[in-house]
């Protein structure tokens, strides 16, 4: 991937988010808005020019009922011109950080894959080349990651770069577990 000049000199950091699985909460999942909160507070912190987050949504196929997208969000404007209902939820879900990063003044671009999440983000890292890879951890216990895997897991042994595994904080654990 060729960089340009004014980028050569940041820090890129992909953050692999996904969307609450609790039902009546359409917003960014605990252990996403957690791994971007710990970024934000011990990374990035006051030097918001040295940073790019690059965020990733992937949806499981036939998720929203859409077919793999490219398109790139860097600006909250960008999401005005979206009018589809298929893809309203993950674009939500990328809206809430691009409108972040844009109120915190650090340099972002967003967009959603379809597939395996545990796969597509470890592609999708081979092909971005982010300096660091963050990704949520519900802190499942030996049995829960049977039944429910475990994507963090899976990006910490097969991504080709380096991976933070941020877990959940104890008292934001859900009734269930697997929840997030």
């Amino acid at each position: 991937m060729e960089t340009t000049e004014p980028e050569a000199n940041v820090t890129r950091i992909m953050l692999a988010v996904n969307e609450s699985s609790i039902k009546g909460y359409p917003h960014a999942s605990i252990s996403s808005r957690g791994a971007f909160e710990w970024t934000i507070q011990k990374i990035v912190r006051s030097n918001t020019s040295g940073f790019k987050l690059l965020f990733l949504h992937v949806q499981a196929p036939h998720e929203d009922g859409f077919e793999d997208m490219d398109s790139i969000y860097a600006f909250p404007e960008d999401f005005k011109t979206m009018k589809h209902s298929d893809q309203t939820r993950g674009l939500h879900l990328l809206e809430y950080f691009v409108t972040r990063c844009h109120e915190i003044g650090v340099a972002c671009e967003a967009w959603i894959k379809e597939g395996d999440p545990k796969e597509v983000i470890c592609r999708e890292a081979k092909r971005m080349q982010p300096d660091l890879l963050v990704v949520g951890n519900r802190g499942l216990g030996p049995f829960q990651r049977v039944i429910a895997g475990t994507v963090s897991e899976f990006c910490v042994k097969h991504a080709e770069c380096p991976v933070v595994s941020i877990k959940r904080r104890p008292g934001e654990t859900p009734q269930d577990p697997v929840d997030d």
